[in-house]
């Protein structure tokens, strides 16, 4: 099946991209993930506006203690080392799994996180990082943290007239432990069940819990997490309410197996 019929529009600055945005255009960046919807027609749009090739959609500055990373960075490029120290290890780390080498190469982090398909992974792992996503709207840019950036499933908490320009995030201590894990029986399907625990040395653990249908279960406090995995992982997944044991069943096992790493 192909996609229903749609025009296409590459808009030369942001302002424009604005401008198509609020005539009822559909932002796309690499189209991995909404490519697939509209040759399926689950999606439609009567316009695309392609964002790829707009200035500083792409690439990743330092300023200061804070790394920004262009919305429009892809997957094979922080797979590559786009991103340097910790924070670019524990991000290339999740990368190199997303899917296959074809996908990573056009895959945009902004366009996942953007898609906010519950078993993306960027959605499971940035929601555990203490930054920020930055909108772009009429007035300017807006900082959203990034921990209440998906709010439900397929739903992000950019307005109608926003679109993501860069996600935000602190640079990592050497010292920063790191778990993240997902089921998946093989490469590029979608995870099942997936966790991730962040710790830095002077603040409290962080985890999530995502890929269940459901807005990432972001825990800001992980710390009775790392010290009784099972028994908490077993609170956590009860409070969350999953109806199929077996979805429950690789809830737990993926926050244990997060903390395992993370040790």
């Amino acid at each position: 099946m192909k996609p229903a019929a749609f025009d296409y529009a590459r808009p030369a600055d942001w302002p424009a991209a604005l401008a198509l945005l609020a005539s009822g255009a559909r932002p796309v960046a690499g189209a991995q993930s909404l490519g697939p919807m509209l040759n399926l027609r689950v999606a439609t749009t009567d316009r695309l506006a392609d964002l790829r090739h707009l200035p500083g959609y792409a690439g990743v500055q330092i300023r200061g203690d804070l790394v920004r990373i262009g919305a429009g960075t892809t997957h094979a490029a922080i797979e590559d080392g786009a991103v340097p120290g910790r924070l670019g290890a524990i991000l290339a780390g999740v990368a190199r799994r997303i899917a296959y080498r074809a996908v990573r190469n056009r895959g945009t982090l902004g366009g996942s996180l953007a898609h906010a398909d519950p078993a993306a992974d960027w959605v499971a792992v940035l929601s555990a990082f203490p930054g920020v996503a930055l909108a772009l709207g009429p007035q300017g840019e807006r900082r959203i943290p990034l921990a209440g950036f998906i709010p439900g499933v397929m739903e992000t908490a950019l307005r109608a007239d926003e679109l993501l320009l860069a996600v935000e995030l602190p640079a990592l201590p050497d010292a920063t432990r790191w778990g993240h894990w997902k089921f998946c029986r093989k490469p590029g399907e979608f995870s099942k069940a997936t966790a991730c625990v962040l710790a830095l040395p002077a603040a409290a653990p962080r985890a999530v819990l995502a890929a269940l249908d459901a807005a990432p279960l972001v825990i800001p406090d992980a710390s009775a997490l790392l010290a009784a995995p099972a028994a908490e992982a077993d609170r956590i997944v009860a409070g969350f309410g999953l109806d199929d044991p077996w979805r429950a069943a690789l809830a737990r096992t993926a926050l244990r197996r997060a903390v395992e790493q993370a040790a």
